[in-house]
């Protein structure tokens, strides 16, 4: 098992970056009147701090304020954080400098230029007499923009952050839902071919016990086979290329029981079949189309269907069938799982991976349906 799945790689990397961002805009502050060593002692202490707002925002007043539609109650969290952080700081700092200022409030040295910064010179452009307490200059106000910004900015990082996982949370809710739902819609498929199909071909087998036992054995041993895979070799939602092509052969074989010498069934499969995992019956809506709407008991007519593997995670497979004027030419909604279903399917499993051409009336008079899987994950 990976230690991380994707999602969880995704959002580390999301924080990590923050973390960096913030870590790099505390860090490229001015120091003020500061030494330098102070003033990364305090800088650390605002990250962590900051990283604490940054929590707080992501995992509880965005989820539950701002997507709460408690937007005044949201706004009301984002005053007070700011000034929860901005003043106490401003405190601290004014602290510090004093402290450090009285080190150095007598006498003629200034402080060290390369750990201290003057602000300017007293009110008036006066200069310090000599012997005479040096003060500070200007007006300190009660916060620290610098520190300000950075917090809103904090704020605002976690509300993205918040809003990316919220959608990548809802992304994965919808992708489990529409997985559920087709494994639904292929449980519903399979005990549609059960009753169905079975019934039918039971009927035929009778009839063929008359005329040739031979067949009619065959024909039960090939139905038992289609039943296994479809009760107990797609449970694990995959099943092998082979499996699914024998499927497919034994489902055209059984058809064709009560087809007459006016029809023609073409079935192409690859000489050697490299395996690969695909999803189970995906192929069946096309073939189970060309045998209801492609043949007609008076009119010559003919079904090919067409399977290659051009690369062995490669599967291409053709699907061509009679057009008769009385016959529809979609794909009948009401039986099987359908064209729209099967669309579904092939974008929920294959996304980026697959293309599906369904060419409804061709120059030849064909139904066409052109399907090409990359079975590589």
């Amino acid at each position: 098992m990976p230690l991380f799945t994707s999602r969880q790689a995704q959002t580390f990397l999301l924080h990590a970056l923050t973390w960096m961002l913030l870590g790099v805009l505390l860090a490229l502050q001015p120091t003020g009147r500061l030494p330098q060593p102070q003033f990364y002692w305090l800088q650390a202490a605002l990250f962590f701090v900051s990283l604490g707002v940054f929590y707080l925002n992501v995992y509880w007043a965005v989820p539950q304020l701002l997507y709460g539609r408690r937007l005044l109650s949201y706004g009301v969290f984002v005053v007070v954080v700011v000034v929860a952080v901005t003043l106490p700081y401003r405190q601290v700092q004014q602290a510090l400098e004093n402290r450090y200022h009285s080190q150095y409030s007598t006498g003629n040295s200034p402080p060290p230029r390369a750990e201290f910064r003057w602000l300017g010179p007293p009110p008036g452009g006066a200069s310090f007499p000599p012997g005479e307490p040096r003060r500070w200059s200007g007006r300190q106000g009660w916060v620290n923009p610098a520190v300000m910004l950075s917090t809103l900015l904090v704020l605002g990082l976690g509300t993205s952050v918040a809003a990316v996982q919220r959608g990548q949370q809802e992304a994965q809710i919808r992708q489990a839902l529409e997985k559920e739902k087709l494994s639904t819609e292929l449980s519903w498929l399979k005990a549609q071919i059960n009753p169905h199909f079975f019934f039918n071909t039971l009927n035929n087998i009778y009839a063929l016990t008359l005329l040739d036992g031979d067949q009619a054995r065959e024909a039960i041993h090939r139905l038992s086979r289609m039943m296994r895979y479809v009760l107990y070799d797609t449970q694990n939602g995959t099943a092998s290329l082979s499996q699914e092509l024998l499927f497919v052969r034994d489902y055209i074989d059984l058809m064709q029981l009560r087809l007459t010498n006016n029809v023609r069934v073409e079935y192409e499969t690859p000489d050697v079949v490299h395996e690969a995992a695909i999803a189970p019956m995906i192929l069946l809506t096309f073939v189970e189309n060309a045998f209801k709407h492609g043949i007609s008991a008076l009119a010559p007519s003919h079904i090919r269907i067409v399977v290659r593997q051009p690369t062995p995670h490669t599967l291409d497979v053709e699907v061509r069938n009679s057009v008769f004027a009385d016959r529809p030419l979609a794909l009948d909604e009401n039986h099987g799982i359908g064209l729209a279903n099967t669309r579904r399917r092939l974008t929920l499993l294959y996304p980026g991976r697959h293309t599906l051409t369904v060419t409804e009336l061709t120059p030849e008079h064909e139904y066409y349906v052109h399907l090409t899987l990359s079975l590589q994950v």
